[in-house]
């Protein structure tokens, strides 16, 4: 299979996934850095959306750097990912399990669309290049609030993060907290 794996960069954001589950691609989601924003399924996305998550994107490359990454295989995108520091994701304080620890990077986003692509081990090469980068960029961890019970998700499954190296910070019902330290104390 011949995969790839690029950082997240304004030029390949309109490249980004679609989940059809849902009626908008990552490059239209604003969950994570706008919370004080909804979105209406019913009135579809615009422009606008993807104004905001550009002008998101430029900012946290030019004040922190790389904040996510595509996978591709062959020359479809069939994975995203986005991380950063939370004050970078402010709507991870709205999680009962939060706060993410002032010492880790939230991996907000880690996902597989389309079910196809689930279960060839991308999501794990995929999370691997991920850690790799932030680990040499002297990231000390890595927490995510990762989901219990269900793979339709673009957190992804707390199983997954389990079979990585990941363990639980602090349990919610739903969406607990998950830390992997990159640097040992």
């Amino acid at each position: 299979m011949n995969m790839k794996i690029l950082d997240l960069t304004e030029q390949n954001l309109g490249k980004a996934p679609e989940w059809e589950a849902h009626p908008f691609s990552c490059k239209y989601c604003l969950y994570w850095a706008y919370p004080e924003l909804s979105f209406d399924p019913a009135a579809g996305v615009s422009e606008g959306e993807f104004s905001k998550k550009l002008a998101w994107l430029r900012r946290v490359r030019k004040e922190w750097g790389s904040c996510g990454k595509l996978l591709f295989v062959g020359n479809e995108v069939v994975g995203y990912a986005q991380y950063a520091p939370a004050q970078f994701l402010p709507e991870a304080r709205e999680y009962p399990a939060g706060p993410v620890s002032e010492d880790a990077v939230l991996l907000a986003c880690l996902f597989i669309p389309k079910p196809k692509f689930r279960g060839k081990r991308l999501g794990s090469l995929f999370l691997k290049a991920i850690l790799e980068e932030l680990s040499a960029r002297g990231i000390q961890a890595v927490e995510t609030f990762a989901r219990r019970g269900s793979a339709e998700n673009p957190s992804g499954p707390v199983e997954f993060y389990l079979r990585h190296g990941f363990s639980v910070l602090r349990d919610d019902p739903e969406f607990p907290l998950l830390r992997r330290d990159l640097i040992p104390h």
